[in-house]
């Protein structure tokens, strides 16, 4: 891992001004070595988060950092691997942008319908199955990562701050039983359902594993799962 190639620190500064939210998923996989569960919210609190999570590592940043050139983003691949360090460059990218943290999310472009699935139709059922029709989160298929970007693949997300569920476009196949969307759905409808998550990060607390074994396919989806 930590051969890196002359070539892949210079293609670490070769991205572009605005990015897309695969594109520098997979920028700090590589300039980490690790896998990186990415999440960009519209927290004005905390608007840049790193945790180590096993083998990989979960990154909260918020949306503005979209457009964050390669010396923010190297700082960002240094908080990944060093945990400490000077960060001059965040600390006056934040400064430079906080006209972006004061403005209203931009409405985001839903797509329910896949080529063969439509996550309307299975949302509505799972939300009147197991929850009473209350969660009130939309729901999407997300944007398509390419190639080596989804080699450890999120399979669902849930967006707090835009309440919204998407889920990975990876999914709409016809080698995929509707059983295992239904799950990946209804785990991250639990999130939606979950009032708040704890300080220390523990997103899938005993009482949401609890929950979840409720789902009707559980074990059959956990097996296909393995299988596939």
């Amino acid at each position: 891992m930590s051969d890196r190639s002359a070539a892949d620190n210079v293609s670490q500064l070769a991205l572009p001004f605005f990015h897309d939210e695969c594109s520098l998923r997979f920028h700090f996989e590589k300039a980490a070595g690790r896998s990186v569960s990415l999440i960009f919210t519209q927290n004005s609190t905390s608007m840049i988060s790193v945790r180590p999570r096993g083998n990989s590592i979960s990154v909260r940043l918020h949306r503005m950092f979209l457009s964050a050139g390669a010396e923010v983003l190297d700082e960002i691949t240094g908080m990944m691997t060093r945990r400490k360090g000077k960060t001059p460059h965040i600390r006056r990218f934040i400064s430079d942008n906080m006209e972006h943290v004061k403005r209203k999310p931009k409405n985001v472009k839903l797509k329910t319908v896949g080529r063969f699935y439509d996550l309307t139709g299975i949302y509505h059922s799972v939300n009147s199955e197991y929850f009473d029709g209350k969660v009130s989160a939309r729901i999407t298929w997300g944007a398509k990562c390419p190639g080596r970007a989804v080699r450890r693949r999120v399979l669902g997300s849930f967006s707090r701050d835009e309440g919204i569920i998407r889920i990975n476009p990876v999914l709409d196949s016809s080698r995929v039983p509707r059983y295992y969307i239904e799950y990946v759905v209804y785990h991250e409808m639990l999130h939606a359902d979950t009032k708040s998550a704890t300080g220390k990060g523990r997103v899938h607390s005993k009482e949401f594993k609890e929950r979840e074994r409720m789902f009707k396919h559980y074990a059959k989806a956990l097996i296909w799962e393995k299988k596939g």
